[in-house]
């Protein structure tokens, strides 16, 4: 992301309205401060959670700029999930999602980041975080087979699985694959979110006896990237989906309010659904956080 394109996301953001300025100041004290320090940084994240990074990892220093890079969806995580709940992170990166539900609600985790850069940094987090108890951190990929599979490791929270022979100056490393369901062993999350940068199908297809469990009520997953590429139909999974109960909705944080999916939203994230007056219930009743001095 380019400083233009930053910049246009940080006064966008949700968390700006009112703090435009306070937020700009973020970023310029992040931009000469993480360059000034000998070593990565950790900052403020929710609820006195710390998150470690240093610059040039996007995902991350988004939520550094507003608070929640990922507004609707993050802030959905925090309303919803409750101590003793299991959250599964599959594509992990350095972890944000899994201190916004470990440290942030109190929820039990397994979190999935094959790139061995990223798993380092996702491990350095939980242990910052105290999580080392509660949250079980896998380095490898998931897929509908075991083995091993090329994955790119220098595209930061864009690294994703290779099939043939790299393109350009992709950088690949050989990582483990695994599916969903062998590593569940019958545990069953209360909460999925999924970011393979195109690879969700396989997952899906692995992970059968996960999805269709009715102790799963919310699944978040970003359906773009690289999907056509791999010869996958977003729409039809979409269908799968919806198939086993769930349906497709957008949450506003601030209302705490859940609104069907305009079915002609073009926005890759995805919130799917099962027990609709459950999951309302439950966030209704949460607990505000605080994020950058706002409580939500």
């Amino acid at each position: 992301m380019g400083i233009a394109n930053t910049l246009r996301f940080i006064v966008r953001h949700p968390l700006s309205r009112g703090r435009v300025a306070a937020n700009l100041g973020r970023f310029v004290r992040w931009q000469i401060g993480s360059r000034l320090l000998p070593g990565p940084v950790a900052t403020e994240f929710v609820n006195g959670s710390m998150l470690l990074a240093r610059p040039g990892m996007t995902g991350a220093t988004g939520n550094v700029y507003v608070g929640l890079h990922e507004f609707e969806d993050m802030a959905f995580v925090l309303h919803f999930l409750r101590p003793g709940d299991l959250f599964v992170d599959i594509g992990a990166n350095i972890g944000s999602y899994t201190i916004l539900a470990g440290a942030g609600a109190g929820a039990d985790c397994i979190s999935f980041e094959p790139t061995p850069e990223a798993f380092k940094w996702l491990k350095r987090n939980i242990d910052l975080n105290g999580l080392a108890d509660h949250a079980e951190a896998r380095c490898e990929a998931l897929g509908s087979g075991g083995g091993e599979v090329k994955f790119t490791v220098d595209r930061d929270c864009g690294n994703h699985l290779v099939l043939g022979e790299p393109e350009g100056n992709e950088q690949v490393q050989t990582v483990p694959l695994s599916t969903l369901d062998s590593v569940m062993m019958g545990r069953n999350p209360a909460l999925l979110k999924i970011d393979v940068e195109g690879f969700e199908t396989e997952v899906f297809k692995g992970g059968k006896t996960t999805f269709s469990s009715p102790d799963l009520h919310c699944i978040i997953m970003e359906l773009g990237g690289l999907s056509e590429k791999y010869g996958f139909d977003k729409q039809a999974l979409r269908e799968e989906i919806r198939e086993l109960g769930f349906g497709e909705y957008t949450y506003s944080p601030f209302e705490r309010r859940l609104t069907e999916r305009d079915k002609t939203s073009r926005s890759a994230n995805m919130i799917f659904l099962r027990d609709r007056v459950f999951v309302e219930q439950r966030l209704k009743e949460a607990d505000a956080f605080s994020v950058l001095n706002i409580s939500l």
